[in-house]
């Protein structure tokens, strides 16, 4: 049944792609009067904060908003972000990155904040998971790593940015689990960024890296690292062939992560018309599309309206995984 509601989850995700790409055609009351302010809860590196900056770039460069900044408010599991962004409830000139992690900090019981505590816009790239090592480590493969773990669950370090029960976390326990260890006992190390842990993989200070493809890929092409799997379903187009799965390698852990903007609550529907418009013309632009192939993303461009349905099936569904994984305290 919860293989069938991950699955569920990405033929819904994509067949939402038609219904999302024509804007609201009613007029828009509202543009911004100043600078628009770009919210990442976490630091500089990881994708979250990638995602912003491209964004920031292309909202500049195609005229589309006035100019805006990235401010990164990072730790906590992007609660401090996430709760900056709500100091300006009612206000369309902030807008913020966000993921599943906004559903599953409130379901673990890390953030009182949740998906509805905000106004979600849009949701534009999905994203899978990799781990990985460094180039000189001697676990050299997903057997390799395993037999270590079951010899001695604490004998491997792990870390994983931002916060515990995102994305990264959901595919590392995702594992643990299916090899027979228990999720919690695992020596997992939770970094701020993205930046953060890559210095710590490659710098020896852990064994293994749970991240994005875009973190990854290029350490390795540079002969830095090594990625063991990804959490795709089946092998991936494009660069990301080469990576074999978890699956394929006999591991039940696959899953994605979405990314996208949220408002602070409280917006009105001018304010959410306006950056429907805005995110429409963005996400159909060829610009976006070098960029996600780029950053290794799948391209998925959900409206406003769709988004907010969307959350509602992923808070179903994370609540599944998550006490399933016994993370959940709600």
């Amino acid at each position: 049944m919860q293989k069938a509601k991950v699955a569920l989850r990405l033929v819904t995700l994509c067949a939402a792609l038609v219904a999302a790409a024509v804007p609201p055609a009613y007029a828009q009351a509202w543009k911004p009067a100043k600078p628009v302010e770009i919210v990442v809860g976490s630091a500089p590196g990881g994708s979250p904060d990638v995602m912003a900056r491209l964004v920031q770039n292309l909202l500049q460069g195609m005229a589309l908003v006035p100019t805006s900044a990235v401010v990164n408010k990072p730790d906590a599991g992007n609660t401090i972000g996430w709760a900056y962004l709500n100091q300006h409830g009612g206000d369309g000139h902030y807008i913020a990155t966000y993921s599943p992690a906004v559903i599953g900090n409130k379901l673990m019981g890390t953030s009182p904040l949740g998906h509805t505590d905000f106004t979600p816009l849009n949701i534009l790239a999905r994203e899978y998971v990799v781990m990985a090592v460094k180039a000189d480590s001697s676990i050299t493969s997903m057997k390799e790593l395993t037999a270590r773990l079951k010899k001695d669950p604490m004998s491997v370090s792990f870390a994983f940015a931002t916060a515990r029960g995102n994305h990264n976390h959901i595919v590392l326990s995702m594992y643990l689990k299916s090899i027979g260890v228990d999720p919690k006992i695992a020596k997992a190390v939770v970094y701020p960024g993205g930046g953060p842990a890559m210095t710590a993989l490659l710098g020896g200070h852990i064994d293994v890296y749970v991240a994005s493809p875009r973190s990854m890929v290029p350490p390795q092409k540079e002969g830095r690292a090594r990625i063991l799997g990804t959490s795709a379903a089946e092998r991936q187009p494009g660069a990301l062939s080469e990576l074999v799965t978890f699956k394929e390698q006999g591991y039940d852990a696959v899953f994605f992560t979405w990314r996208g903007f949220m408002g602070p609550k409280g917006l009105k529907a001018p304010e959410i018309a306006y950056w429907d418009s805005v995110f429409s013309r963005l996400a159909q632009s060829e610009e976006w599309r070098k960029d996600t192939e780029q950053q290794f993303w799948n391209a998925d461009y959900l409206l406003s309206a769709d988004t907010r349905k969307h959350l509602d099936r992923e808070n179903e569904l994370l609540k599944g995984i998550l006490s399933n994984l016994g993370l959940a305290k709600q």
